[in-house]
């Protein structure tokens, strides 16, 4: 087993949630976070936050022991084999795809939400009208973090 980059996320975003790794969103946000969390360079970012939930209930995988493979070293592709072996879910490629886009495209769904997604979005860019999804207002956030302009 080679040597894992950690991720530095007080210097950078971790990937977007929209990259898939063996067809799940979220999954490789998630693996930066952890990575980062267990060097102590988690910044911001916090492992297993609510939106990684969302992807720990639909593959059925305990986060706290994802994290302890990911304390061992393992890269993308060990730990996507990890998550086939130890999900408590069998999800067919269909059930994936359909998952993930369904979650690409998501926006708020209840009042709560909807205000704290209009309060980030009207923070971070009110001029912007392209924005329709949490991952949109996600990206746009992690950009804007670190220097960029909305």
């Amino acid at each position: 087993m080679s040597e894992i980059a950690t991720p530095d996320l007080k210097q950078r975003p971790p990937r977007s949630a929209r990259v898939r790794l063996g067809g799940f969103v979220i999954l490789p946000r998630m693996l930066d976070k952890g990575r980062a969390e267990l060097a102590g360079k988690n910044g911001e970012y916090h492992y297993n936050c609510p939106l990684d939930q969302h992807w720990v209930k639909f593959a059925g995988v305990n986060p706290d022991a994802l994290l302890a493979e990911l304390k061992m070293g393992k890269g993308d592709g060990e730990i996507l084999e990890w998550i086939t072996a130890n999900s408590a879910h069998t999800l067919a490629a269909h059930e994936i795809l359909a998952w993930s886009d369904y979650q690409d495209k998501r926006g708020p769904t209840d009042l709560e939400q909807r205000e704290f997604y209009y309060d980030l979005h009207a923070q971070l860019a009110p001029h912007r009208k392209d924005l329709s999804s949490w991952f949109d207002v996600l990206d746009l956030d992690d950009f804007v973090s670190y220097g960029g302009k909305a």
